[in-house]
């Protein structure tokens, strides 16, 4: 695993895949920027009531010092919940733009790394696509159930780091055994060896965990799974059947 992830971040900053980094980054960060203004509009519709509750039902005047303190109180944690918010959304962003780039990055790992194996069938992009909603879908139900967690000092980073790898181990996974397998048989091959996705998914979550450095995280990703998934398929070369379209 460790030789993966060595190989892999050597992969992504070489010059061969810069053009293909500054594409990923620019569309992790567009995404980012309207999901993160969707969710400031949604914490300020949330919050209106609660202004409108103290102003009429405890009599506060809208100009009064209480008030503007409470607001003061209310942009900041406003703001608080975007950097969250921001953290939060990172994987799941992510997760769609790898389904993007994921046949770009995987084809140049397979040719420079594996050169005497096949390279893979590319997945059609409408599936690519498919593939990085649901897994951003998955992602964001995961941690809407870890939240509560997290108001328990420690144990909460836990428990979201280890969903973080769950489902982007999964996911990486699963777009790099897809240019070799049917998706049904990929996804049964994720399956059969789920401890050691999960274990290469804890360095692909402990790459997302890097603020900035993280905005590349399609491409360490797709370039670990790459690896570990000639590794857990034996090396051996194989015939290449590729999605089911």
């Amino acid at each position: 695993m460790l030789d993966a992830a060595i190989k892999a971040l050597s992969h992504i900053l070489s010059p061969e895949v810069r053009s293909v980094l500054l594409k990923s980054i620019g569309l992790a960060i567009a995404l980012l920027v309207v999901l993160v203004i969707a969710l400031n509009r949604l914490l300020l519709w949330l919050a209106e009531p609660g202004r409108d509750f103290v102003e009429h039902t405890v009599g506060l005047t809208p100009h009064g010092p209480v008030i503007t303190i409470l607001v003061w109180l209310l942009t900041v944690a406003l703001g608080f919940g975007l950097v969250t918010g921001a953290i939060f959304l990172m994987p799941a962003v992510t997760s769609v733009v790898a389904s993007f780039f994921c046949d770009e990055i995987a084809e140049q790992v397979e040719r420079e790394q594996y050169p005497a194996d096949p390279v893979g069938v590319a997945l059609p992009l409408t599936r690519a696509i498919i593939e990085g909603v649901k897994a951003a879908l998955l992602a964001l139900c995961v941690y809407l159930v870890a939240v509560p967690s997290l108001f328990f000092a420690g144990f909460g980073a836990v428990i979201f780091f280890i969903a973080t790898a769950y489902v982007l181990g999964r996911t990486y996974f699963e777009l790099a055994a897809m240019r070799f397998h049917p998706v049904a048989e990929a996804k049964a091959l994720r399956r059969a060896n789920n401890m050691a996705i999960f274990i290469a998914g804890m360095f692909i979550a402990a790459f997302v965990s890097i603020p900035i450095v993280n905005l590349a995280t399609p491409l360490f990703g797709m370039a670990f799974m790459v690896h570990v998934h000639k590794s857990l398929s034996g090396g051996r070369r194989q015939e290449v059947l590729g999605p089911m379209r």
